[in-house]
């Protein structure tokens, strides 16, 4: 189990908490990583309060960007202990994003943190 900010909706009513998040939870994806950082900015905020259209569906983690050490991967780039950063690819918005302990994405969305 790790934490989450996670964003509901029901019916038209807009929540977001802490929650407790199983790992079997993460969505599909080729990278698991432990999340170091990760910022809030404007989008962010939007999709947090829910005053803006950014979520395309719910239950999402939001955070377009972060930055962590890879703990698990089947993607021939990364290998675990890597330090990596993501941002952009609809992190937040289409996919779970980086306000959590952990994400799970597609490799070929992170880019490698220089040594």
């Amino acid at each position: 189990m790790f934490k989450s900010l996670l964003i509901s909706k029901m019916d038209d009513r807009h929540s977001a908490q802490i929650a407790e998040i199983a790992e079997s939870e993460l969505p599909q994806g080729d990278v698991e990583v432990n999340v170091d950082c990760s910022s809030i900015n404007y989008k962010d905020a939007l999709a947090i309060t829910g005053r803006g259209p950014i979520v395309r569906h719910f239950p999402m983690v939001p955070g377009i960007d972060f930055a962590g050490t890879v703990s698990a991967s089947s993607h021939p780039e990364y290998q675990t202990g890597d330090k990596v950063l993501l941002t952009g690819w609809g992190v937040g918005e289409k996919h779970w994003g980086g306000l959590s302990e952990k994400a799970r994405v597609k490799g070929d969305w992170l880019t490698p943190l220089p040594a």
